[in-house]
């Protein structure tokens, strides 16, 4: 993990005042992290310790900006409901999805994203899903935008036919029902079945 960087670096020039007003107004760690297969952030909390939020270092800065502000939505719901609801709040339920469409307005606009990914975005957070991944349109135009050399022969899971193989930290998979946001998988070797995270990146065969 790596502390202190700029978002300059990572966000569309200018969403940068926004998100660094955002990391100080909430008080969070932020950490780039390196590629991950299994998510392209996260939002944690311990007891006695500062909250953290992470992000892939690899992100295109479209892809970067909305898993950043997903993540600070879910910072919101947590400091917002953890004195003033006795219930566990589920973690993408309709208290996320209302922080993450709030977050998301001032930056959906032409001088931020292009119009390819724009339109797809403002369909989304009328309703956002917990990946990107579940919205076709919207992720295949946000993987334009990708480093190809980074990202080739690869596909999210979610986007493979049930029944299709496909290679997942170099074992073989074959791709089962969607469950939520993972998918069951069986492993071809052992015949044991996981659950993947639909968003994952695989190799398919």
């Amino acid at each position: 993990m790596e502390k202190n960087i700029s978002l300059a670096d990572y966000v569309p020039q200018l969403a940068y005042a926004y998100c660094d007003h955002l990391h100080k107004t909430y008080k969070f760690d932020f950490f780039l992290s390196r590629p991950r297969n299994t998510r392209l952030g996260d939002f944690t909390i311990k007891p006695g310790f500062v909250p953290r939020i992470t992000v892939n270092r690899n992100l295109n800065p479209y892809n970067f900006l909305i898993t950043y502000l997903h993540e600070v939505a879910h910072h919101i719901v947590y400091t917002e409901t953890k004195n003033r609801l006795r219930k566990r709040v589920a973690p993408h339920g309709i208290e996320w999805k209302t922080a993450f469409a709030k977050l998301l307005l001032p930056v959906m606009n032409e001088q931020i994203f292009p119009a390819d990914i724009l339109e797809p975005l403002l369909r989304y957070a009328q309703n956002p899903k917990a990946s990107t991944s579940a919205d076709h349109i919207l992720y295949n135009s946000i993987k334009k935008y990708d480093d190809n050399t980074l990202t080739a022969n690869k596909v999210a899971l979610v986007h493979l036919m049930e029944g299709s193989n496909f290679v997942f930290h170099n074992r073989q998979f074959i791709r089962g029902s969607l469950r939520r946001t993972r998918v069951l998988c069986t492993d071809k070797l052992s015949q044991r079945r996981y659950t993947i995270p639909a968003h994952a990146l695989v190799e398919a065969c």
